[in-house]
Formats: C-alpha cells, sequence, structure tokens
C-alpha cells in the first residue's frame, strides 16, 4: 500500500504537440503513458493499474472456456511458410536472422504456433474440442503508426483457437467466443456493435468485428438505421436501385466510336451523352500466383469490371482473387495483353480463363452491380476509341462475377431497404471462422 503522494504520477498541463486524438491526449497529460519512439510506448503505473483490471475481466471470463498459454514472440520461417502467409504478411511482419542466418519473424498473431502444438500433441478426437488462449506481447510494423495506442507496432492482445471435431463443433466454439467478448464488453461498460467482417490474411468463412463508434476510428462501419444490419466496409454490401440499360443501336452488334483524348469515366459519359452508370470501369492488375511445389512466384494478369461510379474495394477484391497479392499493371503489361495504352480497355477480344485455376490465361473479375446489364459502354482496346453494345456473356465471358465495390452512404439496406449510414469506429475484438484453412495448409 503506498499514500497517492508517493506514486509516480508525471501529469503534464498540456499535451504534446503530436497528440491528435482526445485518447492519446488524455492518456499522456494523466501520466498513464509516455511513448518511446514511433508506435512504441511505455505503460506507466496507472497505465499498467488500468491495463491489469481490463486483463484480469478477459482472463476471467476466457477461463470459463478455455485454457491459458503462453506461446514465444519468435517463431521460425518455415512455420509462416507452411500456412502460406510468410508472402501474404509483406512489409508488416517484423523479421530478424539469428547468428546463424536462420529466418525468424515477431509473432503478429500466433495461429501457425497454435496449429503446431496441435498437431503434435492431439493424438485422438476423444481429446476435442479444446480451446487455447493467450495474453502475449505482439509486433506490426505499421508504415504510419498514429492515435496514441490505437495504431503502434508493439501491443497486447487476448488471442485465441479452438479445435474442434467437425464444423458442427466449430460452430459451438465460435458462438462460446462470440458470447465471451459480449460479457467482457458489457463488463467493460462499452457501448459497441457487432458487425459482419473480411477474414483477411487470417482466413477462413466467418467473421465477426466488434466495434466501438468514435471520431478517432479508423475503421469505417455501415449500419442500417431501421433494421440490426452492421458490417465493415469490407464486407458491407448494399441494395442498388434499377438502372436503365441504353438502347440497342444499329445491328446490336458492338459499335466502335471515336472517343478522341477521352480516356476518364467522366470524360468518355459526358461526350457521348450518358450516365457513368452505363459506362464500364476497367481496372487491370498483376497478381502473384505461388506454385504450391516449388514455391516459386510468377505473375497473372487479373482485370476487373465495375460499373463507372463505382469504387473498388480491396478487401473485398483480396477475396475475389483467393488472397493473392495483386498491383496495378505497368504501362508495357497493359499494353502487352490490350493492345492499347490505358483509357480505352475494355474485356473484348480476349480470351480469359474460365476459372481461377484455369493456367495462364488472365483472370476476368465482374463486378455483381454489372450482371445481367445490357448496352454497356467499354474501352475499345484502340487509342481513340470506345464501344457500345457491350453485354456481358454475350460479348465477352467473365472468369466470375464477384462483389467488388464499396458501399455509399444512404444506399439502400440489403435487408430492409432503409437508408444505410457510415462512421468510423475502432475495431475492439475479432473473431474468425477458420475452418480447415491451418489444419489442411500445416
Amino acid at each position: 500500500m503506498h499514500r497517492w503522494s508517493e506514486l509516480f504520477i508525471p501529469t503534464l498541463r498540456e499535451a504534446p504537440a503530436d497528440a491528435q486524438v482526445a485518447s492519446h491526449k488524455f492518456l499522456v497529460r494523466a501520466g498513464y503513458i509516455r511513448q518511446l519512439a514511433a508506435g512504441i510506448y511505455s505503460y506507466l503505473f496507472m497505465g499498467q493499474r488500468s491495463f491489469n483490471k481490463i486483463m484480469n475481466i478477459v482472463r476471467q471470463e476466457m477461463d470459463t472456456i478455455g485454457q491459458e498459454f503462453f506461446l514465444p514472440a519468435i517463431h521460425p520461417r518455415e512455420l509462416w511458410e507452411e500456412s502460406g502467409r510468410w508472402s501474404v504478411m509483406g512489409d508488416n511482419m517484423f523479421r530478424l536472422k539469428d547468428r546463424k542466418g536462420a529466418e525468424l519473424a515477431l509473432g503478429m498473431t500466433h495461429e501457425e504456433v497454435m496449429t503446431d502444438i496441435a498437431r503434435k500433441e492431439l493424438r485422438s478426437y476423444k481429446q476435442l474440442p479444446q480451446i487455447w488462449y493467450q495474453i502475449q506481447t505482439k509486433f506490426r510494423d505499421e508504415p504510419r503508426p498514429r492515435s496514441g495506442l490505437l495504431r503502434v507496432r508493439q501491443f497486447i492482445m487476448k488471442d485465441s483457437y479452438s479445435f474442434d471435431i467437425d464444423a458442427a463443433g466449430l460452430d459451438v466454439s465460435y458462438k462460446k467466443h462470440y458470447d465471451v467478448y459480449c460479457r467482457i464488453f458489457d463488463r467493460c461498460g462499452l457501448k459497441y456493435m457487432v458487425v459482419e467482417a473480411h477474414s483477411g490474411a487470417m482466413g477462413g468463412s466467418l467473421s465477426h468485428e466488434f466495434m466501438v463508434r468514435t471520431p478517432a476510428g479508423e475503421d469505417l462501419i455501415v449500419s442500417c438505421e431501421k433494421c440490426n444490419y452492421a458490417a465493415n466496409m469490407e464486407k458491407a454490401t448494399s441494395k442498388l436501385e434499377a438502372v436503365e440499360d441504353l438502347k440497342t443501336e444499329g445491328d446490336g452488334q458492338p459499335l466502335p466510336v471515336h472517343t478522341p483524348g477521352m480516356k476518364t469515366i467522366e470524360d468518355v459519359a459526358r461526350f457521348l451523352g450518358v450516365s457513368p452508370k452505363n459506362k464500364i470501369k476497367t481496372l487491370a492488375l498483376m497478381a502473384n500466383e505461388v506454385d504450391a511445389k516449388s514455391r516459386k512466384t510468377t505473375l497473372r494478369p487479373v482485370i476487373l469490371l465495375m460499373r463507372g461510379d463505382h469504387q473498388m474495394n480491396e478487401a473485398k477484391l483480396s477475396s475475389a482473387v483467393g488472397g493473392r497479392e495483386t498491383r496495378p499493371m505497368q504501362e508495357e503489361e497493359i499494353v502487352g495483353l490490350f493492345h492499347s495504352p490505358a483509357g480505352f480497355l475494355g474485356p473484348i477480344g480476349i480470351d480469359w480463363a474460365k476459372s481461377l485455376n484455369d493456367g495462364d490465361k488472365p483472370i476476368l473479375i465482374v463486378d455483381d452491380a454489372l450482371k445481367g446489364r445490357k448496352n454497356l459502354i467499354s474501352g475499345a482496346n484502340r487509342e481513340d476509341y470506345h464501344v457500345k453494345n457491350v453485354t456481358p456473356e454475350v460479348n465477352f465471358h467473365p472468369t466470375a462475377y464477384a462483389d467488388l465495390r464499396s458501399v455509399v452512404a444512404g444506399e439502400a439496406c440489403p435487408n430492409c431497404g432503409g437508408p444505410l449510414r457510415i462512421d468510423p469506429a475502432v475495431e475492439i475484438g475479432h473473431i474468425f471462422k477458420l475452418g480447415y484453412k491451418y489444419s489442411e495448409s500445416m
């Protein structure tokens, strides 16, 4: 027991100049934290005292469903290569070498390590189900650490993993975690929302995020004001208003039109006197293809078609291409595939892959909003020309359809048709239904 006057609580009259969000200012001024370097903080007495109270709540609730472990923060490269995530994590992962040259990483998460323990130690279905969790230091090489403790390079995280006999068992474990998270956040007095989420590099078939609305949030959540629909921007969908297709011109065959110097969606739409909603936007990318046996990486064209007034969502793109890394095509790559400069690209006249695994042919993924549309306008793969009367499944055949676009505030809710709102928020928890992703790959 200490007198208050004996405690080390270095308060400040003014917040640091680099503190922008309220939480960062208050934590520094009240003597809870001090910055050591960009995205790296020391928890002082008051900060650690508060942190321990939160951690005790987490531990009490998690102990009702699982068993606590403590795993290494340093992981061998080979383990992450087994799951295929060594390359997927990219620059976000801290990497190092030991004195013998062996490549290692500082753990961002522990799926691989937990799976390694399970495959070595679980010898019978009678040992299942198992739920193992830990509270451990994690590392992430954030490109732009900011907002105090909201985006840092070293942090403490509770991560939990279940091992189940079958899909029904997974459903039970998922629900247990869902309920435990709700109890934790209720005990902490948080006003939170549970939203559908994208699994990202974690993989899996189902995911939910627990979010708190705040102006300081860097994530965006989409919710309906009339029903309980909620999702993050990477997962959100909406019900689009019907768009009137253009009338067929001539004999209905693709009709080239001269569009001198018209490269943007807006320029072409204005020049032809149509809405951008009747124009196809073509996005040209290159994706990394990793050979399962040799682990060699090759490049493969991935072309996206979207409605002219829509914006592509990066997370939805990642799902559509099976997690492959992508980058914009370079000029010579564009000319090599389309035989045309950028600004006049379209889907007609190219032999597209029939599936994502269809050899080396270029992949064509079309946004769901173009499904069933007729008489659209696209690039002609010829400088200064576009094409009218373009209809999917008639003039070209996509490799696949997918939801690629970002939702816009005011669009109709997919469940009830009410207006959608978009708010900044902070993620406080995330659960994933990973299925066989790691048990099969490892």
